[in-house]
């Protein structure tokens, strides 16, 4: 009998015990402490996406075989130890029958989401414009503001300025997207980052009431929409608002909606937040839009602004092969061709140039900073060759091009490589302005204006990521930025752009006239500006030519809203084309030049690339046809 008791109680003892690690496993971390001591009950923040199915490496099966994980267990290296954990996959669940076990499934999804993506840094970057009325426009910029930095997915959703500013320096630690201070609104980075998550710490059935509305499609996915209240006197913070759901594994894919009740003087911003199902298992945060303003008549605007909220980089600290020792195999190799010597000076000073260029590159790239190299360098590569061919133009090493992730408008060269923004191919309206602004790198390249050889010393690299913008520029002289449009011109003359120059001119005049409320777009922190003091000073010479700029003519696009051009992976970094239907303009509201607009991504579900299957050798298809 006691040992019928011993094994009941040991049993009942173990039973508990799970539930216990359950219990902690699902439990959503404490809310960080309110803004201020009045505050009771504090606002949650918010992430964008929403994964539906797991990393690549972890689709299958194998990917616990011993194969994959013996590499790190035998050799981890101090960049291994501090890289994310694997991806765990979402538990499969069975389908379900109600709406009620619907809404338990995506709760139950959020939470795990939030858990696989704790250890995440990525980087976030906000761009904002405030609006004034404008008869003819509209809604137009009036002034912006720019916020980059990393976003901690941990318990807080914080984030880590990339950019030292003065005013923002006093906000970083409070949580609410907006505050007044002196009758003016004062921006909080952090706040435009908080639909990441419809609610961090207790997205429940004990806060929340859920109402289904009906099925819609976004894009190739079809979705289950549903509107969520806070239940009342569940705190400050809350999210009120609508989510969609995809109905295969019920992850919430889209956020729209706003935060309540708000503090005294504070203000909760509304937001829409798209999810992509970027690698298998999980639908991951990406974009977030924020708009307020009312422009009707008789309607005093307390504040009024668009921004855009991006968010990349989540596999920035995921290591890959190159990292494991045991796949490295080295074999034993001389060089004895007669043309084996040491390097003359000249030599010597171009592969220093080399060295120094290359380790800007994979700094910047392991930053978050510059896209992985892709087909959309191939691109800006073809544009240069046009200019490099027409010009006879003969460098002893080929022009590279990399693409800048940020949204400000900004190009540099580091030896020959011309790094261009995202911000700026954006907005070009045409490929002649693109070889515009590629010309002015190109020339400083064949003129010999080599900046960054101190990089060549790798100790000037070891600086934390936040610490980016004050420890690289590469800023000319004025002298040299001088004989760079010079022979940018002399370079444009010559190659197949020669008879559209008059569309780089009105793309000009249209950034002249938007410079002096856009200084944050045109603040570039590693290059030259465009503009100085309000004046567009690049290419200057070209601005005289053309028409005149007038936003009555429909056909005349002299510059595009931002996002027209380029899309970026958040997961990946890889930057590509945008592939959209051109849309017919109607009236000069719709051309919104260097404007921010709302995202609409065409939601897609992740489908892994197909390896190539191998013919099948002759023993093999005699033995299969034998059957």
């Amino acid at each position: 009998m006691r040992t019928w008791n011993w094994i009941l109680t040991a049993a009942l003892l173990a039973s508990m015990s799970a539930a216990a690690q359950q219990a902690a496993g699902s439990q959503p971390s404490a809310q960080p402490p309110a803004p201020d001591a009045t505050q009771t009950t504090q606002p949650t923040q918010q992430a964008t996406p929403a994964p539906e199915q797991a990393a690549p490496a972890q689709a299958a099966p194998a990917q616990t075989a011993p194969a994959q994980t013996a590499p790190t267990q035998t050799a981890p290296t101090q960049t291994q130890a501090s890289q994310p954990a694997p991806i765990p996959p979402p538990a499969v669940v069975a389908a379900p029958t109600t709406m009620d076990q619907v809404v338990n499934l995506f709760i139950q999804r959020e939470h795990g989401l939030i858990k696989m993506l704790a250890n995440r840094t990525p980087v976030v970057e906000t761009y904002l414009q405030n609006l004034s009325a404008d008869p003819q426009l509209g809604p137009v910029p009036s002034e912006d503001h720019y916020f980059l930095g990393r976003l901690d997915m941990g318990e807080t959703v914080d984030r880590k300025d990339y950019l030292k500013d003065e005013e923002k320096g006093g906000m970083q630690t409070r949580l609410l997207g907006g505050f007044q201070k002196l009758y003016k609104v004062q921006y909080q980075p952090v706040g435009f980052s908080w639909m990441v998550y419809a609610d961090r710490t207790d997205f429940d059935r004990e806060h929340y009431d859920f109402h289904y509305v009906r099925r819609e499609f976004l894009g190739d996915v079809r979705c289950l929409v549903f509107d969520i209240t806070p239940k009342p006197k569940s705190g400050r913070g809350r999210f009120l608002g609508r989510v969609w759901v995809e109905d295969q594994d019920f992850n919430i894919v889209r956020l729209n909606g706003t935060y309540a009740p708000a503090p005294r003087n504070s203000y909760f911003f509304h937001m829409d937040s798209w999810r992509l199902n970027l690698i298998p298992g999980y639908w991951v945060p990406s974009f977030i839009y924020s708009e307020e303003g009312d422009f009707s008549a008789g309607v005093k605007n307390r504040m009024a602004f668009k921004a855009q909220t991006r968010i990349w980089g989540y596999d920035l600290k995921k290591g890959g092969k190159d990292d494991e020792l045991t796949q490295i195999r080295v074999d034993s190799v001389t060089d004895e061709s007669p043309t084996a010597q040491d390097a003359s000076p000249l030599q010597a000073e171009r592969v220093w140039q080399q060295q120094a260029e290359d380790n800007v590159v994979e700094r910047l790239t392991n930053a978050g900073l510059i896209a992985p190299e892709g087909d959309l360098d191939r691109i800006l590569q073809t544009v240069v060759n046009n200019l490099e061919v027409t010009n006879n133009i003969d460098l002893p090493r080929p022009v590279r091009t990399r693409v800048l992730l940020t949204s400000p408008l900004e190009t540099f060269s580091v030896g020959n490589t011309i790094v261009i923004s995202r911000g700026l191919i954006d907005v070009l309206p045409d490929e002649a302005s693109l070889a515009a602004v590629l010309s002015h790198e190109l020339a400083h390249i064949v003129l010999g204006h080599n900046l960054g050889s101190k990089f060549a010393f790798n100790d000037r690299m070891l600086f934390d990521d936040d610490s980016t913008y004050q420890n690289l520029g590469f800023k000319h002289i004025p002298e040299e930025e001088q004989a760079a449009d010079k022979k940018a011109l002399e370079l444009l003359k010559n190659s197949p752009y020669a008879q559209k120059l008059d569309n780089v001119g009105l793309f000009l005049k249209a950034l002249q006239l938007r410079a002096p409320q856009l200084s944050a777009l045109l603040t570039t922190h590693l290059g030259n500006s465009l503009a100085e003091n309000g004046t567009i000073t690049r290419l200057s010479a070209l601005e005289t030519q053309g028409p005149a700029l007038d936003n009555n003519k429909l056909d005349q696009i002299a510059a595009l809203p931002l996002g027209g051009r380029v899309k970026i992976n958040p997961w990946s970094d890889k930057a590509e084309m945008v592939k959209a239907a051109p849309v017919a303009i109607t009236s000069a509201r719709d051309k919104m030049p260097f404007e921010v607009t709302p995202f609409f991504p065409r939601l897609a579900r992740f489908s892994a690339p197909v390896a190539p299957v191998a013919a099948p050798t002759t023993a093999a298809a005699n033995s299969g046809s034998g059957n």
